[in-house]
């Protein structure tokens, strides 16, 4: 486990390591953001808890793996507007609705942090478990090489088929589709 601090917001992040990954390249890495609820509380209203143990199984089945966990709270609003945004949702609003309603962008998150994650690691080039094109492109633009988009869909239930269906709808998600190159 390595910690690190964003320099620029003070926010702590984590990075679990399996394996020697120094100079390696097409390195298996899940970037994910904290989800208490799904993550610790396992929620069905996400996928997100489901995601990261099943991307803690795939670079545990590799041998050699990252996992970068980063504290950005329901894409980036925390954890108390997430609740506030869950209100919303019960109320009918979708998951992009209700964070705009609260005066948010659909997804707030800031991957920069993540530059200095993988230099300290000697990351070359990483095989990216996501089906967030975003986070492809925002990785990308940052200098890392992600040689590889390897999908992640695991975890939806009738309680989260709605928010899936927006994330791929509305946010460009690749859910339902083979794997795509970077």
């Amino acid at each position: 486990m390595h910690g690190f601090e964003d320099p620029d917001t003070g926010q702590e992040h984590i990075a679990l390591t399996l394996g020697d990954v120094r100079q390696c390249e097409h390195v298996i890495c899940r970037v994910h953001s904290e989800c208490l609820t799904g993550d610790c509380l396992f929620s069905k209203r996400c996928d997100c808890g489901a995601q990261l143990q099943l991307a803690l199984e795939r670079i545990a089945e590799c041998g050699t793996g990252v996992l970068l966990y980063l504290r950005q709270e329901g894409r980036g609003i925390g954890l108390i507007n997430k609740i506030r945004a869950y209100q919303l949702q019960d109320a009918g609003a979708d998951t992009v609705e209700a964070n705009e309603r609260l005066g948010f962008d659909a997804d707030l998150r800031d991957y920069s942090v993540c530059r200095n994650m993988f230099a300290h690691l000697q990351v070359r080039s990483i095989q990216l478990l996501t089906n967030n094109p975003l986070k492809v492109n925002a990785l990308t633009k940052l200098g890392i090489e992600v040689s590889e988009r390897l999908p992640i869909e695991t975890g939806r239930n009738d309680h989260n088929a709605r928010y899936l269906d927006t994330k791929a709808g509305k946010m460009g998600h690749w859910l339902g589709q083979s794997n795509e190159g970077a």
